[in-house]
């Protein structure tokens, strides 16, 4: 089977983790618009109700505009009007973005989860489930959106899976335009090889964020937490694309079918 329909396959099993009433991020990349043609699908024949989705890019947003999927923001669901009522388990609320009442589930008072699942792609993954992500840009509003969902399912395929990450792909790191210089530097005194991501034209890559882009190719990653702390605590960096236990599942496409992926397997 075509590996585009296997990449089709995953993601159609992840949405099937949708339910009526839910808030899903939407992540980034090939692989995701495969989900959001599907949620689409599924929002259209009435299978899906009541749905709202946060995007994590401005490409995904225009592509779920585009399929009619409602839209939200985090901003506007951490800030229901106060003194809604809750019906049924559910808050009622008019969402700034369409024209028809969304009815959101209801969440329990101080969750630091406004998102109940989000489905994104990854660039590469363990069998830990941590991953390098970041490839399409949009790894600071990923993360973002990642640490905010109650669940984060990746769809991806086999050519992504390696024993340990760095092997097949560098570290996006977002840096401040400010700093970029100093950040390079001191990438490459953790003996990186580094460079500014571009554009096909030659421009510097910006992000949705308005900062740059360095990819870090350490080559095999053996401490993946002990290199993401580093990578946190500079001040220059405002986000960085290994995510560490953020996934909960990885639905991956490989040639013999799909393969699920739980951090037990």
């Amino acid at each position: 089977m075509d590996i585009n329909q296997l990449k089709k396959l995953a993601a159609e099993k992840a949405v099937e983790e949708i339910s009526s009433g839910m808030v899903i991020g939407l992540g980034s990349g090939s692989t995701v618009q495969f989900a959001l043609e599907k949620i689409s699908e599924r929002i259209k024949n009435g299978e899906l109700k009541n749905i709202v989705g946060i995007p994590s890019s401005s490409k995904t947003e225009k592509e779920a505009i585009r399929l009619g999927i409602p839209l939200t923001t985090l901003n506007e669901l951490i800030t229901l009007p106060t003194g809604r009522q809750v019906e049924n388990g559910e808050w009622r609320i008019k969402s700034k973005r369409s024209s028809s009442i969304l009815n959101l589930a209801c969440r329990q008072a101080g969750s630091q989860f406004s998102i109940g699942l989000t489905i994104d792609g990854a660039d590469e993954f363990d069998d830990e489930l941590n991953l390098i992500k970041g490839g399409g840009g949009a790894l600071l509003r990923e993360k973002i959106l990642a640490q905010a969902s109650k669940r984060l399912i990746i769809i991806t395929d086999e050519s992504k899976h390696s024993k340990h990450l760095g092997t097949k792909w560098p570290v996006p790191i977002e840096v401040l335009k400010f700093s970029v210089g100093t950040e390079k530097k001191f990438l490459e005194s953790l003996n990186a090889k580094v460079e500014l991501r571009k554009n096909s034209d030659g421009s510097n890559y910006i992000t949705d964020e308005n900062n740059f882009i360095l990819d870090a190719n350490f080559g095999k990653i053996r401490k993946v937490k002990e290199l993401s702390d580093i990578l946190n605590d500079r001040a220059g960096i405002v986000g960085h694309g290994l995510f560490i236990g953020l996934a909960d599942q990885i639905i991956c496409a490989k040639e013999s079918g799909i393969e699920i992926f739980t951090g037990n397997s």
